[in-house]
């Protein structure tokens, strides 16, 4: 479970221990996982921290070393949101490499681990509606969700003899840390709540049942897709 230790990934590390799992809480903030798995521990759940920075793809191969998982969730993101003539190279690289580049390979080795124990597995991706449409000011980030779907896509033909499913959720705008600055702006705030037809914004708890239904054998016959959470923005 990465990007554990808030928002989207932490409530997904918490609805994965309540179900039953023992689960592998990994991020980038040493101080905030370990308090996230020290509150998961004292809440009677199985849990345990894992620092890793995704973007360092060293490490990030060295996780999956001999750990065939039976679950990834990967909910590390970045997003540097602005008008694309002001997008600077080094915006552009910083969201695709964790977005989309860390995302592949996270994927590959999650897979190739699950494939050599000879075992099913499910690989699920936090994506984002913005994966399928257009935004404001969010050239890069919306050029770094329409890949990772294109990505899953690909993989699932590629993995499902060997049982591998890998998934996306795709979620609104949802009210976490990250996305106040957003809310707290009228104009952005007005855009947002134009688009939900349901008359609210996400919270962190809307997206949990998707999560838990593609961590399940519920979901066996669902791979190469992606779960709009998105109140039906995408509906027009």
């Amino acid at each position: 479970m990465t990007g554990a230790s808030s928002g989207i990934g932490q409530g997904c590390a918490v609805a994965l221990a309540d179900a039953g799992a023992h689960v592998v809480c990994a991020a980038r903030g040493a101080e905030r996982l370990e308090a996230t798995v020290a509150a998961l521990r004292e809440a009677g759940y199985s849990a345990e921290a894992l620092t890793l920075d995704q973007g360092d793809l060293g490490a990030l191969e060295a996780a999956f070393e001999g750990a065939p998982f039976d679950v990834v969730v990967n909910s590390a993101g970045l997003a540097r949101h602005g008008p694309a003539l002001e997008t600077t190279p080094e915006d552009y690289d910083a969201v695709m490499g964790i977005n989309l580049r860390s995302a592949y390979f996270l994927s590959a080795w999650a897979a190739r681990a699950m494939v050599a124990a000879q075992k099913s597995g499910s690989i699920i991706h936090i994506s984002s509606q913005m994966g399928h449409v257009g935004g404001i000011d969010r050239a890069v980030y919306c050029a770094s969700k329409h890949g990772l779907e294109g990505m899953v896509k690909a993989m699932a033909i590629e993995w499902g003899k060997s049982k591998v499913r890998i998934n996306t959720v795709c979620p609104t705008f949802i009210r976490t840390p990250l996305t106040q600055a957003t809310f707290d702006d009228p104009d952005r705030a007005a855009w947002i709540m134009d688009k939900i037809k349901l008359p609210r914004v996400g919270e962190v708890d809307d997206i949990m049942g998707a999560v838990l239904y593609l961590a399940s054998g519920a979901s066996a016959m669902v791979t190469g897709t992606s779960m709009l959470i998105d109140g039906g923005w995408t509906a027009d």
